[in-house]
């Protein structure tokens, strides 16, 4: 078994911020030597997760940030808040609901993504951030 750890950086803009991170990943991935297990993507922060979806200008400019809003607006009143004197608590609550982290199975060497899946990052905090991506893969090499 075969355990490979890299990171990515990305710069966001906070407020639903979503991008792209597939092809990022898809080139650790291709310096590793790992082709078949799985692959773990994880976002390091609270105010932030990872999924799939098809990454479309107006799915994430705007359906996605208008669904968020009806779920957990930003608005709304949050204890977290309260604790901490600070502006965020919603970010906390739509990172929590979506989950930092994402699995999915390598085979030959490629992730198994659907034509109009993408993996992305999404940025809920109010401030932009230096975001961390831990990509790890577990699995075998050739043969």
């Amino acid at each position: 078994m075969i355990v490979e750890t890299h990171r990515i950086g990305a710069q966001t803009r906070g407020d639903c911020h979503i991008i792209d991170m597939t092809r990022p990943i898809r080139d650790v991935l291709s310096l590793g030597r790992v082709r078949h297990g799985t692959v773990t993507v994880f976002v390091v922060g609270s105010t932030a997760a990872i999924t799939t979806t098809e990454y479309e200008p107006g799915l994430v400019n705007q359906d996605l940030k208008t669904c968020f809003e009806k779920i957990a607006p930003a608005d709304a009143y949050y204890q977290h808040e309260t604790t901490w004197n600070d502006d965020n608590g919603h970010a906390h609550v739509r990172a929590s609901l979506v989950g930092p982290s994402l699995t999915v199975p390598l085979v030959d060497g490629r992730m198994t993504l659907g034509q109009w899946q993408q993996i992305v990052l999404m940025d809920f905090d109010t401030r932009p951030r230096e975001r961390q991506i831990v990509v790890q893969v577990m699995g075998k090499g050739e043969g």
